[in-house]
């Protein structure tokens, strides 16, 4: 009988010191306030305009780069000229709405059928 109370206490006595260990690793634990939320917003597109090719001047059968004008200002734009093509460029934005697409490699003009841009602000 005593060897079963000894026995209680110890695994008592070391159920005691875990717990004791975890709420003190855990009471540790700082995280910072944040904010979240859902909402929702229009979206509206992009007009692009004044749109301007220009032909490898090693071989005028490649299309090297694309410039045009979009109506509202962007920070980040991709274009792609070939619509089987997941791969989209990275272009500069200069003035927020004035952009330049350099192909590299460059597109063929005959493989090119579409001007695909994606923009954000």
């Amino acid at each position: 009988m005593l060897r079963i109370r000894r026995r209680t206490v110890i695994v008592v006595a070391f159920a005691a010191a875990l717990s004791l260990a975890t709420y003190a690793f855990t009471a540790s634990n700082v995280v910072p306030g944040s904010k979240a939320g859902q909402g929702e917003g229009a979206i509206s597109g992009y007009t692009v305009s004044g749109v301007a090719y220009t032909l490898s001047a090693t071989s005028p059968a490649n299309i090297d780069s694309v410039a045009f004008t979009l109506s509202a200002a962007a920070t980040t734009v991709k274009a792609k000229l070939v619509q089987a093509s997941s791969t989209y460029t990275s272009c500069t934005v200069t003035g927020g709405t004035s952009v330049a697409c350099d192909f590299s490699p460059d597109v063929t003009v005959l493989s090119a059928d579409e001007l695909s841009v994606v923009a954000v602000q």
